[in-house]
């Protein structure tokens, strides 16, 4: 167990590590009011590590011993690399908690990236593990959301759905989608248990949203290797488009997810419409911007 000096490091090293980090770089809003603190407040770190402001001041005050969960969630939310992790984890008497070393960074695969490209008027995008979104193109962007304005390490397709309120009020049935992409998320689950990223994720949606609490438990499950999608979008209105998903041919886990519309209908010419008001911009570098 933790003594009582290694709880009071345990508090300096998370008020250090948050003074180092800004909003903006943990996907948190600007405020226009100055700031008293460097890098987070206590409130800022509490709602990235999704636990009450009282619990993360009792931590840092040395007050309260943190469980593996929470130390999980904290490091996430604190962007620990992996020598922080084991710091974090061996001050608070919870090394035999640690988790497994992080995986590699996934790379978007030469093939998929030339697919992307020459989509042009096709909404695309590649994910990864644990439904990660890994690349887009402009025609993306154009119906769902600039991804490159979202911080890479929250760059999920199923935390979008849940705590993006563009992402979630595009899509007309809600409901019947986000329930399958928790039972999407729910296959990578069964692929890899031991992911600690994807603990992490369904930690922090746990406690977001109660529909995902309840569609989690269900443990309903599915490939989501097609069907269609109904969209409400603001500049065409309606949309009904068919979703298709390829996986790649080795064992990344990268799969292609295409948006189409039937030729000749409302829908296509909409599409046609949204895509060509849309400037050229693409998904980072993958070499340089990648994602655990």
């Amino acid at each position: 167990m933790a003594s009582h000096a290694d709880s009071r490091a345990l508090g300096d090293f998370l008020k250090s590590r948050r003074a180092q980090l800004t909003p903006k770089e943990c996907g948190l809003p600007e405020t226009a009011s100055s700031r008293r603190v460097a890098g987070l407040r206590r409130e800022e770190a509490a709602r990235l590590a999704v636990i009450s402001v009282d619990y993360y001041t009792r931590l840092e005050q040395g007050r309260v011993r943190a469980s593996a969960p929470v130390l999980a969630t904290l490091a996430r939310a604190l962007r620990l690399d992996g020598d922080q992790q084991r710091y974090l984890y061996e001050l608070a008497g919870r090394s035999d908690a640690l988790p497994r070393r992080r995986r590699p960074a996934q790379r978007v695969r030469p093939a998929m990236r030339r697919l992307l490209d020459q989509l042009t008027h096709t909404p695309a995008l590649v994910l990864g593990k644990r439904l990660d979104i890994l690349a887009w193109n402009p025609a993306a962007v154009a119906l769902y959301t600039d991804f490159a304005e979202v911080p890479a390490g929250r760059r999920n397709y199923v935390r979008l759905l849940f705590a993006d309120s563009v992402m979630r009020g595009l899509h007309r049935d809600w409901k019947h989608d986000a329930r399958e992409a928790v039972a999407a998320l729910r296959m990578e689950a069964a692929a890899d248990p031991d992911d600690p990223e994807l603990r992490c994720l369904v930690t922090e949606l746990t406690a977001l949203d109660p529909e995902f609490r309840t569609w989690w438990a269900e443990h309903h499950v599915t490939s989501a290797t097609h069907g269609t999608k109904q969209y409400h979008h603001p500049l065409v209105g309606g949309l009904t488009l068919d979703c298709d998903t390829w996986a790649g041919s080795d064992d990344s886990g990268q799969r292609l997810m295409v948006l189409t519309a039937e030729p000749g209908s409302a829908s296509h010419d909409a599409l046609r419409i949204l895509t060509s008001w849309t400037p050229e911009r693409t998904a980072p570098d993958p070499v340089r911007e990648t994602i655990s």
